[in-house]
């Protein structure tokens, strides 16, 4: 069983946000898969589904992006998924806007997020898909970048890379990670 989660915050407010890249990848998956993410459990939404003959939970945190981690724990210890099976899809301000990355381990880096996912589960050794937003201009401004609303001429580079990343994650649950990665990480 595969665990596949998309870092965002609560979608009502921050729907539009580069931060929630992992989100909309999973909108994305979950409309693609015909697997409705509504099921609510451990302050997270998920819904359970077989992709590629795989089955997978897939899941959104509601605890915001700085405690996503919590949520991800109780999923992995509750349902005991491996760890090399735990998914994590996420916006990355190290790669171009559009750019998709799929990496087998690897640190935080910067990203809240991430450090949240890491501490919880004690371990860097788990897959992830990056998605690309790129650096605000200014350093200085980096919050209301990534919890700012997309302007138009970023917004279609940014719905083309979450759908690379969709596909990124379905390439993992076919070939493998090994194959995927040679496939996407172009």
């Amino acid at each position: 069983m595969y665990l596949i989660i998309g870092l965002g915050n609560p979608e009502s407010d921050y729907s539009n946000t580069r931060h929630n890249m992992g989100f909309d990848t999973i909108n994305k998956i979950s409309n693609e898969c015909n697997i409705e993410v509504n099921k609510k459990k451990f302050n997270g939404l998920y819904g359970k589904g077989i992709i590629n003959n795989e089955k997978v939970i897939l899941v959104k945190p509601q605890t915001f992006m700085n405690l996503s981690g919590d949520c991800i724990r109780e999923f992995v210890d509750f349902y005991k998924i491996d760890i090399n099976k735990t998914i994590i899809i996420h916006d990355d301000i190290d790669l171009e806007p559009g750019v998709v990355k799929i990496r087998k381990k690897g640190g935080p880096g910067t990203h809240n997020g991430m450090k949240s996912v890491v501490k919880n589960l004690n371990t860097t050794e788990f897959p992830r898909v990056r998605v690309g937003i790129g650096m605000p201009e200014h350093k200085g401004d980096l919050i209301n970048y990534v919890l700012g609303h997309i302007v138009d001429e970023d917004k279609e580079i940014l719905d083309k890379a979450t759908t690379v990343a969709k596909d990124a994650v379905l390439e993992i649950l076919k070939s493998g990670i090994d194959n995927a990665m040679n496939k996407i990480n172009v």
